[in-house]
This record gives structure tokens, C-alpha cells and sequence, in this order.
């Protein structure tokens, strides 16, 4: 029986053979590895991937699609986790000793923000991830200081990871089809992790970015004298968007050293 797609799921599945043989080439799946995918949906991408692993994890949140997927792999193949992608615990997952967990979708737009956050939790235990997002989102994720759109999601993902946008999607490649492109994106947990208190830094760029047309010593008054952004190599009279993730990550230990 044909699935329809759920609204309140961000559901759109996936359908153009092209596009999901150019992904999986992208996120070149190997026996051995430990991979788990989230939003499986109609299993397009899913079962590309099981011929290409020993074993593998999916978590999904719609029941109907947790049966089909029961019913469509055998467990020696599939581990299903059915409920929400963002409250489950990516550490529970069995890794061997050694080894990372690589994470894959086309995730949710409607929960991608909040998705990629909760992941940040695990960069520690995770090798790669490959995501199918908003194209506007990825463009937003791979952001340098200076552009427009270079804000909160640049700088708190680039604290922890090294990404890139791989390739564009169109909407004709999906059913139904969304009303935006998509992209592909590469994230990769960086090896030279600036030290930094992730909260205390979450707190500095929250409070930067939500006045983005003030000069940031307006959008940081209160909580740096001008001479403390100086001595942490910021202009005061720039905008947020143009300083940069190590001057950011230098504020934030002014307030709390690591």
C-alpha cells in the first residue's frame, strides 16, 4: 500500500535513482563500518546502503514506516529505532573498540536546526556525516565571515565541524516534491577543536547575532567592555557577521577560561 507523506513529519522521500547513486557514492559505505541513517522513510537510500554493509541502524519516528521497514529487512541486516531522532541517544549505538559511528539522511527540514545541534552532543563519538538538508540551510552551515548569511549555525558548526557542500538537489527529485532545492552536505567532527566552553560560547554568538545590523560592540554591551573585544582581536565598530569563529570562541574565554 502506497505511503502518504505526512506533513507534520517534513516527510518528502526521495525517488530519483541518479541522485541517490551519487550519494551513496559520496558517503562510500564500507563492510565493517558502523553506520546509522536518520528519516529512513521508503527506504530509497536504505536499501543502497545494506548491500553495502555487514549490519546497519536506522531511526525513525513514523510507526506505519517502522513496520514497513520490519517487514522489508531481515534484523540481521537492519536495527530499527522508532521514535524521535532528537531526543535519542546516538551513544547507545555499538561501535567496535577503535572505530566511530558514521551518520547519514535526508533529514526533516522542519527539524534540521534543532537535529544538527542535538548531534553536535555526539561529534566526539562520530566519524563523518552526510545529510540531505535545505540547500538555504547548507548554504548557511558552510558560511565564511562576511556573508549574509554567516550566523549562529556557521559558527557553532564549524566549532566542531569541517564541512562542505558537496552537490544541489532539485525539487523534481523527491515525492512530493519540496519547494526548495536541497543540498548535500559533508561534516567531518574538526581534529583542531578550538578549546572553548560550548555553552559559554553558545551564549556570546546567541546574544551577537540577535541585533545582526548593530556594530557588535552594541550587541555585545553588557557583556565586554570595548577593550575586551579588542584584546580578543574583534573591530567594535564591525557587524557580527564579520567576525570570525576563533575571535568568537577568544570572547568567550575572556568570560570563562578553559
Amino acid at each position: 500500500m502506497k505511503h502518504v507523506a505526512r506533513k507534520r513529519f517534513g516527510q518528502n522521500f526521495l525517488t530519483d535513482k541518479f541522485v541517490l547513486d551519487n550519494i551513496i557514492d559520496a558517503i562510500g559505505p564500507h563492510s565493517g563500518e558502523t553506520m546509522v541513517e536518520i528519516g529512513p522513510g521508503l527506504a530509497a537510500m536504505t536499501a543502497l546502503l545494506v548491500q553495502r554493509l555487514d549490519h546497519m541502524h536506522v531511526v525513525e519516528l513514523d510507526r506505519d514506516l517502522v513496520t514497513r521497514l520490519e517487514k522489508q529487512f531481515p534484523r540481521e541486516k537492519l536495527t530499527i529505532h522508532s521514535g524521535d531522532a532528537l531526543k535519542f541517544d546516538f551513544g547507545q549505538i555499538p561501535v567496535p573498540a577503535g572505530r566511530k559511528l558514521r551518520v547519514v539522511g535526508n533529514l526533516p527540514y522542519n527539524i534540521s536546526s534543532p537535529l544538527l545541534f542535538h548531534l553536535a552532543e555526539f561529534a566526539h563519538l562520530i566519524e563523518d556525516q552526510h545529510f540531505m538538508l535545505q540547500k538555504e540551510v547548507v548554504e548557511r552551515m558552510v558560511a565564511e565571515p562576511g556573508s549574509k548569511v554567516y550566523g549562529r549555525l556557521s559558527v557553532m558548526l564549524q566549532w566542531r565541524y569541517d564541512m562542505s557542500l558537496l552537490f544541489i538537489v532539485p525539487p523534481t527529485a523527491f515525492d512530493p516534491p519540496p519547494q526548495v532545492e536541497s543540498a548535500i552536505v559533508r561534516m567531518i567532527p574538526t581534529r583542531n577543536q578550538l578549546p572553548c566552553d560550548a555553552l559559554t560560547l553558545e551564549a556570546v554568538v546567541l546574544k551577537a547575532f540577535s541585533q545582526r545590523r548593530k556594530v557588535i560592540r552594541n550587541c555585545l554591551a553588557g557583556m565586554f567592555t570595548e577593550a575586551q573585544l579588542i584584546q580578543a582581536g574583534v573591530d567594535p565598530t564591525d557587524r557580527p557577521e564579520a567576525v570570525g569563529l576563533a575571535q568568537y570562541v577568544a570572547l568567550a574565554n575572556l568570560l570563562k577560561p578553559v
